[in-house]
This record gives C-alpha cells, structure tokens and sequence, in this order.
C-alpha cells in the first residue's frame, strides 16, 4: 500500500498504479480515510449539527404532524411556518443514519393468511373444486369448466362448461353433486369471485360444510384442481379449440368417464378413481395379491421380496392439502 501512494504522491495515475502494485483504487482510497498516527480522525467540520441538534431534527421528523411526510414536505412545510432546521439532505442524512429511510408512513398490517390444512382418509370427506378456460372457436372466447374433485379417491364428482362463470351456476353444480354423491364435510377452492360468492357461500352454509380458501396467489393450496386440469390439457386428445359450447361440454363427459372408470391413478395405488370412491379397491387389490401369488409360487427365484404387493400399488391411508410438517403422514400425492 506504501508503494501505491508513494508512486501517486509523485503524479504517477491511480491506473498506472494500479497495475504496477496490484492494488485496486477503491482499497487505496478507503486506506487514505483510515485513521492513522500519522492521519488522525477529521475533525468534525464547523457547520455540523451539535449532538442536541440532531436529536431535536429527529424528533421533529419523527412527529406526529409529519412522521407521514417525506423530508422535502417537511423542509417546505416548516419553511412556511418560518422554521428552518436543516436542509433536506441534512433531513436524509439523519434519517439514513437511524435506519429510518424506509417507507415511514402508517400503513394497514393485514395479517398472514392462514395456510389451509385439509386431510381426509376416506371418499366424501374434502371435496376441491376449481374453474379452467377452455378456448372457443375463435380467439378472446372461452368456455368454462367446473370441475369438482374429491381428493381421497381423485373421483371427479361434478363437471359442467359453461359460457360464463358465475356463483349462481356454481352453486347449481354444487346441488347436482351434493344430491349424487352425498355432502362432505370440507368444500375446498381458491378465492375467485364464484369461490366466494354469496350464493355458493350460503348453500354450504345451509348444509354445515366447511369452507376453505387458498391463499392468494398460491396455487400449490389448491394442487388437486390443478394438477388434475394440467391431466386434462395435456392429454393427447384435447383439442386446440372448440367449435361450440355443444362440442366442449361432450369432450367433458367423455373425458370425465374415461379418467373416473379407467385411469389408473399413480397416487391411489394404480386404482381407478371408481374404484376408490365406490368402495371395490378391496376386490381389486385381493385379485391383484392373488394374480402375484401365483406367479411368486410358479416361479419364487424372480420375486426379491415376500410382499404381497408392491409398494406402488398401496392406497395411502391419508391424503393431505398442505401436510403439517410436524405430522408424519404419507406424503400428498396430486394427480
């Protein structure tokens, strides 16, 4: 460092001296204000705020009257009234100093959002829901989808496309469910304006459902509706468009039809959601131990395990939206 200055104290260029020592200006420039017996701290200049001072500038920026004002309407605000206390740079400076270069007006403190937390262990206890956009004959029209899923058996319970979304067509769809499948104990959905609707929130009101709401902007809260219109958009038979409300509403059904009664889902043990929802899985899976046993018994020296099944093909005893992390639960498995 004695070199670098020694060579600028003889009007060589902080660059060229930068590249004969190796070192960087901006280290030689903070060398220079350190304080050193031969350099002694700067006196404090003759114009500086005493001590009292600055405690008098902070407490009046800190005030009632302007503690919701920025400095430049404070520094005019005084000048009115024939008060100067400082400059407005002064006025940053002190509030930079104490951390208080922030926004310093009151604000409205919302609290958190309470991360819903939903478990079922059989069918007909939480039903999720959701609405999707399904585009028109022609661009800037759009169907929509109402899909309501129970999230136990994956077992999509109602699905209706309409020309439009509202709570009143919601709440009918809803009806429609509740009559076929029975009602559940939760109702699960985000926060659009036909999830909190009047007329939806009333009839589960009536029937002593639960009401449960994402958090905004979280789409992971409601990861069943999701991923399941994901399942539905990326299959290879979905269309680019519809031609009409007609077309869109018969793909639903049959797609609908062939998810519920012949998808074999990855997150109930390969079941299909019929099964699960309806109650035949213990058929199915004491064929399946059956089919296996057989086939270990032909021939044991190609089975690694004396499992009956693999694990693939359990049916978890619970399913989570938003599993505690403290709860040792299987893990939430979307579609």
């Amino acid at each position: 460092m004695t070199a670098y200055h020694e060579l600028t104290g003889v009007k060589v260029t902080t660059r060229e001296a930068r590249r004969l020592t190796g070192i960087a200006r901006s280290s030689a420039d903070r060398d220079r204000r350190r304080p050193t017996p031969s350099r002694p701290v700067r006196r404090m200049p003759a114009n500086a705020f005493t001590p009292p001072e600055r405690e008098q500038v902070l407490r009046l920026l800190n005030n009632p009257q302007f503690v919701d004002a920025a400095p430049a309407q404070i520094y005019a605000a005084l000048l009115d009234q024939g008060v100067y206390v400082g400059s407005i740079a002064t006025m940053y400076r002190l509030l930079r100093e104490h951390e208080q270069v922030r926004e310093r007006r009151r604000q409205a403190r919302h609290p958190a959002r309470r991360r819903p937390e939903l478990v079922a262990d059989a069918p007909r206890q939480v039903y999720t829901w959701d609405i999707t956009k399904l585009a028109g004959p022609v661009k800037g029209i759009y169907f929509d989808a109402y899909v309501m899923i129970d999230i136990y058996s994956r077992y999509i319970v109602g699905v209706r496309v309409h020309a439009r979304e509202s709570g009143p067509l919601a709440e009918s769809m809803m009806r429609e469910v509740f009559d076929a499948h029975g009602v559940p104990h939760v109702v699960h959905a985000d926060r659009g304006t036909s999830m909190t609707s009047k007329s939806v929130a009333d009839l589960l009101e009536d029937l002593n459902v639960t009401r449960s709401h994402s958090r905004p902007k979280t789409s992971n809260d409601n990861p069943y509706s999701e991923s399941w219109f994901k399942t539905l958009k990326y299959a290879p038979v979905f269309p680019e468009r519809f031609a009409s409300l007609a077309q869109a509403r018969a793909f639903m059904n049959d797609f609908v039809t062939w998810y519920n009664h012949a998808h074999r889902h990855s997150g109930i043990g390969l079941h299909t959601p019929a099964d699960v929802h309806h109650g035949r899985h213990h058929q199915v899976r004491a064929g399946r131990e059956d089919t296996l046993a057989a086939a270990r018994a032909a021939h044991p020296e190609r089975f690694a395990t004396t499992r009956p099944l693999p694990r693939i093909l359990d049916l978890p005893d619970h399913v989570w939206i938003n599993r505690p992390d403290q709860e040792d639960q299987p893990e939430l498995q979307a579609a």
